[in-house]
């Protein structure tokens, strides 16, 4: 005859196995540091050079490339030229297929370039160019070629740039000095290989982060006289030029294209609520839910951040010196707290200020084993990763982009991509968001190139409203968008004209 379930006699009758005991009382030990003689069977196997010496950009590099460095390499393309240095021209195939799957998600840009081809309004226009080169970045480069401008470019970042595309680049014929994994040292030289040409004076600069402007303004001031315009794109070269304004010492116009509502509504805050989630996941595959996380800065990129975070079951904390945007992180529901309150206890700390030591030696110090450090602003000054390089602190390369530190009582955190921005250096961004930039970028190129002498003085601009809003409408078919008209009679009561601007430039959306 079957027995009947009974439940208290069953559960009286259980017998606890002594393994769950064991493992009952060792989970307290669980997250403590790991001892300097087990620390080596914990991480993954690399090779005694890497674990012994810091880790460096040429590091990064993939194993299965040519390690010889590029600089040292005589490359033509099958034009003939050799007016370039990338890491290998032969990938350009497999570039040239990424470039033509990023035009499919550009609709605005490829517009501009069917609606202004014609008209070549950049005919003349000899741009120098130092931003990230990726499949996105080339369909602008195109684009203003296709306008009738001459390009010369060199990438911001040392670790975002896309060889395979560099090359595609560079057999279209572009002059482009760019890899990824440069040294500091190949970074400047990169530059100053697109600035310092014989017989080719730049009369435009496209720029972010303000690192080509500050080069040609220290090392060749007369050339720096002779720009029309300067475009800008981060808030940390923003903030250089107008420090160059105060102070009188900026002698060309420049437009701020990192507060216009485009860049800030869209790219700050769109893209990065989605890149980061991807950036964390292929650096470190973890899990969010749970776990403990300090974001320092809530503007529109910190925004995205939190958002994403908070959707995956995160514990957000913010940080912020300005009052205004901690009151809208209190209000959206995140605890407002001081790096120092909450450093040991974090998961893991993101940057997104474009501040200088953010996240200095003695957070570093006073942070848990294996947590997880980061940057999505542009700047690498938020982190003090130098701070980091010392002899008692072991570097051990885990993969592409990813280090752990090790103190010398074994505990460690998890570096990525040196403090350098994370998204575009340890996975990709949406390139919708990036149209909408690019387009912003290539109409503040068209501006300023083609704007009667006196309409700009020798200032920071920000981006025409009229022209923001053009480059939302450029984008609206995608969506299958349809807008509302204004009546004669709206437009007049509200003492609008009836295609725009339809808010004042003093508007916050």
């Amino acid at each position: 005859m079957e027995k009947k379930w009974d439940g208290s006699t069953r559960a009286s009758a259980f017998q606890v196995p002594a393994w769950m005991i064991q493992f009952a009382d060792q989970k307290q030990e669980f997250n403590k540091r790991p001892t300097k003689i087990g620390r080596r069977s914990l991480s993954r196997s690399i090779s005694q050079s890497s674990t012994d010496s810091y880790s460096s950009a040429a590091s990064y590099t993939d194993s299965s490339d040519d390690e010889t460095s590029p600089r040292d390499k005589q490359q033509k393309n099958s034009k003939g030229s050799s007016d370039f240095c990338v890491k290998n021209i032969k990938q350009a195939e497999f570039g040239r297929r990424e470039i033509e799957i990023a035009e499919q998600e550009m609709p605005a840009l490829m517009a501009l370039r069917k609606r202004a081809q014609g008209e070549k309004p950049l005919a003349g226009a000899k741009i120098v160019g130092c931003t990230h080169i990726t499949a996105q970045t080339a369909v602008l480069m195109e684009t203003l070629g296709a306008l009738g401008a001459q390009c010369r470019w060199a990438a911001c970042n040392i670790y975002s740039t896309l060889n395979e595309v560099a090359a595609a680049l560079a057999e279209s014929g572009f002059p482009v000095f760019a890899w990824k994994g440069e040294s500091e040292d190949d970074f400047w030289w990169c530059i100053d290989r697109c600035v310092n040409v014989e017989g080719w004076q730049p009369n435009m600069i496209l720029d972010d982060g303000g690192d080509l402007t500050h080069w040609i303004y220290k090392k060749y001031p007369n050339m720096f006289k002779k720009i029309k315009g300067i475009v800008e794109e981060s808030v940390t070269g923003v903030h250089r030029l107008y420090q160059l304004s105060k102070a009188g010492k900026l002698c060309v116009p420049a437009m701020n294209v990192n507060d216009s509502v485009t860049k800030q509504k869209f790219d700050n805050l769109y893209c990065c609520r989605e890149s980061i989630l991807d950036g964390l996941k292929r650096t470190t595959d973890m899990m969010f839910g749970g776990k403990q996380v300090v974001v320092c800065g809530y503007g529109e990129v910190g925004k995205g951040c939190c958002a994403a975070l908070k959707a995956m079951g995160s514990i957000v904390y913010v940080t912020e010196i300005d009052p205004i945007c901690a009151l809208q992180a209190c209000m959206d529901g995140f605890r407002l707290v001081k790096l120092n309150e909450v450093i040991r206890q974090v998961d893991i700390v993101i940057t997104c200020t474009g501040n200088k030591n953010v996240v200095t030696r003695e957070h570093l110090d006073r942070m848990k084993n294996s947590c997880i450090v980061c940057n999505m602003g542009h700047s690498n000054t938020e982190i003090d990763v130098a701070s980091l390089r010392t002899p008692e602190l072991t570097w051990e390369r885990v993969r592409s982009q990813v280090d752990h530190v090790i103190w010398p009582d074994g505990k460690r955190i998890v570096l990525l991509a040196e403090g350098r921005l994370l998204n575009l250096s340890c996975s990709t961004v949406p390139t919708f968001v990036l149209s909408i930039t690019a387009t912003t970028q290539a109409l503040a190129l068209i501006e300023l190139y083609n704007a009667p002498e006196g309409r700009y003085k020798q200032d920071v601009y920000l981006l025409p409203k009229k022209m923001d809003e053009y480059v939302a409408s450029l984008h609206l078919p995608t969506f299958d968008a349809h807008l509302t008209e204004l009546t004669d009679e709206q437009a007049k009561y509200l003492g609008l004209n009836k295609n725009g601007p339809f808010k004042p430039n003093y508007y916050r959306y």
